[in-house]
């Protein structure tokens, strides 16, 4: 476990240790999508992780899915997330913000606009989502135009050079878990006839454009993205194509010569190494559920330069020093991951504090 704490160079910086805190959304934002007042604590309380990739932030308002979630795209947002980027830094920390459009994964009741949510298709997950109403099936979304698809990929760019005049260190495009990125991937949300739709490469045509053009204004030692090959959640059915499509997309993206590349695991260990194969900058390995005695191990075999937790992170702001110490890990207290105040946010003891 030993190496899991010497620096890494990601991007243009160097951290401190190969432990990421992976992407987490806590909905605790105000309702214009300015972090919440407890937010700077909750980041700040774990900036000794190498990383922190902060919870998914929506860039415009159609991005937006889930009840009060954070944006990066207007002056309060921006003046809001400097607290945190300082915060962290002032602790010797690095974040990376994460860029997520929901697409169709949203309601309306849970934007300021009330607008229906969009998609590459008019196809529906077929799953409820929480509402202010409490749970409501999500509708319909409406199809993007192809002007439309073109204005979104500028909308992440615009997102991105906020986030760094927000003082972020970079940006994390979200392109897993059933989201916009990856609806355009997956045939069972994307039956478009334009070049965004069909073909393997149009349907990575969208997440190609939005990583060229976010690495384009801010850098590419700035940019990253998050990938969650043959995941199924929410109606996502890449087909039996999905590990051409990732083995294409992956040696595409390699191209742009991007910080890091995140992959959310889904137990093909063949697609992984191939997608190691195709990568020859940073990568990042978040295992869900992994158990404790295998943190390391992906750092420790080689095939992967740093390893991303979530739960654990946020149960433990003194994560690494938890681990260094061979210490108990506190639990995680599930009903209080979405919403809410200070309790399950920034209450957890850390191991100077028992």
């Amino acid at each position: 476990m030993n190496k899991l704490f010497t620096p890494v160079q990601v991007g243009r910086y160097t951290l401190s240790n190969r432990l990421v805190m992976a992407p987490m959304t806590r909905s605790r934002a105000q309702y214009d999508g300015t972090p919440g007042e407890l937010a700077t604590e909750y980041y700040a309380q774990r900036a000794t992780i190498g990383l922190i990739v902060a919870e998914g932030t929506q860039p415009s308002d159609d991005g937006q899915g889930y009840l009060m979630t954070p944006g990066i795209y207007t002056d309060a947002h921006v003046a809001g997330w400097r607290k945190i980027t300082t915060a962290i830094h002032n602790k010797g920390g690095h974040i990376f913000i994460q860029l997520m459009h929901a697409g169709r994964m949203s309601h309306p009741d849970n934007t300021p606009h009330h607008r229906q949510g969009v998609a590459p298709s008019a196809i529906a997950p077929a799953t409820p989502m929480f509402t202010v109403k409490g749970m409501q099936d999500i509708p319909v979304p409406r199809a993007l135009s192809t002007e439309e698809v073109r204005q979104t990929v500028a909308d992440f760019r615009f997102a991105a050079r906020r986030a760094i005049e927000a003082g972020a260190d970079g940006v994390e495009i979200h392109g897993a878990n059933a989201y916009l990125i990856q609806q355009f991937l997956a045939p069972s949300a994307n039956t478009r006839t334009d070049e965004y739709g069909g073909s393997i490469e149009n349907r990575a045509r969208f997440a190609l454009e939005v990583a060229a053009a976010v690495a384009e204004e801010i850098g590419a030692d700035r940019t990253a993205i998050r990938l969650s090959p043959g995941i199924t959640m929410w109606g996502i059915d890449e087909g039996d194509e999905g590990p051409a499509l990732y083995r294409y997309l992956v040696a595409e993206l390699n191209k742009l010569g991007l910080a890091y590349l995140h992959i959310m695991e889904q137990g093909n260990e063949t697609l992984l190494k191939e997608i190691r194969e195709r990568w020859t900058q940073t990568l990042i390995v978040n295992r869900p559920g992994q158990p404790r005695e295998k943190i390391g191990s992906d750092v420790q075999s080689g095939l992967a330069e740093l390893e991303a937790y979530g739960q654990m992170v946020l149960a433990n702001p003194d994560f690494v020093e938890r681990l260094k110490a061979n210490a108990l890990m506190n639990d995680a207290d599930r009903n209080t991951f979405f919403g809410g105040s200070a309790q399950g946010y920034i209450d957890y003891p850390a191991l100077n504090t028992i």
